[in-house]
């Protein structure tokens, strides 16, 4: 049957289409005949107990500089669409909060993807603390003088924004680094959001694997190999993708969080393992399927729209 599919995302002019995966997701959804829908997320409206946008048809087409047209939008209510694909990028700040209350009031009639009370209630680095047993040691605290005790005990460590993404304002921080003081003091001035530190994994060398799951199954996965001279494996700065398989620790990894995905109402998930630990589980706006497919053929966009087409 065809489906309306609605895409709140950042706005497509902006995207590179070659690694974009929601872009993949729209192409997806073209070749399997549903009908497209683009807005951005400031256009989200609530009154009463409406949800609506000013929505425009979309069409796509994997030809750079000319990969899609806008019709002129239309103010509609939500609730007619089959589905909303959440896709805008994070940060995970109050703006993506309050969409998330919005859709709440659409989903599950509406099927949004992902669960928007869930992605509010496990942003990625926090919901990787359930599973303790898989991860590097890990703080979150705003209490700096317990970041300084962390780094005592570990002496190599990786600081970064609680909500950040991207790669951005993650620093490694040696036993013997002096600008420890020097960093938190600039995180105090920045924001009042508690800071995650975690013990530096030396494997991140040999590469930061994401790892894509659907419906709590793993199902494809790229190795990004970080730049000479940085601690990020991030693509956008300079990291590399490099084809891979899974190690049997991380199917042990994906088979031990993948109930508690399904459970969450998580259909699109990529969690990241450094050395066979798991660092993050990305449900905001996971990334990575144009280069799973062209590493391996495995083809995630299609998997994702097989998943939502189950629930109809």
């Amino acid at each position: 049957m065809a489906l309306k599919i609605g895409v709140q995302m950042d706005h497509i002019s902006g995207i590179d289409i070659s690694g974009d995966t929601t872009f993949a997701l729209c192409l997806e959804a073209k070749a399997r005949g549903h009908e497209l829908f683009h807005w951005t997320p400031d256009r989200l409206q609530m009154r009463g107990s409406s949800v609506s946008a000013a929505i425009e048809r979309l069409q796509v087409d994997d030809v750079i500089g000319k990969h899609f047209i806008l019709d002129e939008p239309v103010h509609t209510d939500l609730s007619e669409l089959d589905v909303v694909l959440l896709r805008q990028d994070p940060p995970f700040d109050m703006a993506y909060i309050t969409t998330t209350h919005i859709l709440e009031r659409i989903h599950p009639d509406t099927l949004v993807v992902n669960d928007p009370a869930s992605v509010r209630n496990a942003p990625e680095k926090i919901l990787v603390t359930e599973f303790p047993d898989l991860m590097p040691e890990t703080l979150i605290t705003r209490d700096f003088e317990a970041i300084r005790d962390f780094r005592r005990e570990f002496g190599d460590i990786i600081v970064k924004p609680l909500y950040g993404n991207g790669g951005a304002g993650v620093f490694r921080i040696g036993e013997a680094d002096q600008n420890l003081s020097s960093l938190l003091e600039m995180f105090e001035s920045m924001s009042r959001e508690p800071l995650i530190a975690q013990r530096y994994l030396s494997q991140v060398r040999d590469g930061d694997k994401r790892i894509i799951l659907v419906d709590g199954e793993a199902v494809g996965a790229i190795n990004r190999i970080p730049p000479e001279g940085d601690a990020r494996s991030n693509m956008h700065i300079g990291g590399v993708a490099t084809q891979t398989e899974l190690t049997d620790r991380e199917r042990e990894v994906c088979e031990a969080i993948g109930p508690a995905l399904k459970e969450h109402g998580f259909i699109f998930v990529g969690i990241d393992v450094i050395g066979g630990l798991l660092t993050e589980i990305n449900v905001t706006s996971p990334t990575g399927v144009r280069e799973v497919k062209r590493f391996s053929g495995t083809d995630i966009a299609a998997l994702v729209f097989d998943a939502i087409e189950r629930r109809f």
